[in-house]
């Protein structure tokens, strides 16, 4: 697979602690963009952050946080992440999505033994 040019950037900023069907919601929202063939998913651990209700979670030694910032990162098509936010509409129910048009300069995926078999 390859993709160049124009594409869009959604960004999915959740608790660790939020849950979708008894998994982790970072998890799950990774696992579905794979089994929708989008191109890849990166979640990331913020260190501290708040949210809608302006608590503080920190990372701090003085106050550990089992609640802490996360963002998934997703690059494709405006199509596939178009097709991707319904989806996404009903697994968060508390959070931030954002979609950004952005470029992307080279994505490259060359197929593995294990692609080829199917």
């Amino acid at each position: 697979m390859k993709i160049q040019g124009p594409a869009k950037k959604l960004r999915i900023y959740i608790g660790e602690s939020d849950n979708w069907h008894g998994k982790a919601l970072f998890t799950a929202i990774a696992e579905r963009a794979r089994k929708e063939g989008l191109a890849g998913a990166t979640v990331l651990r913020g260190i501290e952050g708040y949210g809608a209700n302006s608590r503080i979670h920190s990372a701090s030694i003085l106050r550990l946080s089992e609640d802490l910032p996360v963002v998934i990162e997703i690059v494709d098509s405006a199509e596939r992440i178009e097709m991707f936010l319904p989806l996404l509409d009903e697994m968060v129910s508390e959070g931030l999505i954002t979609v950004q048009d952005c470029e992307v300069i080279k994505y490259v995926h060359a197929p593995s033994v294990r692609d080829a078999e199917g």
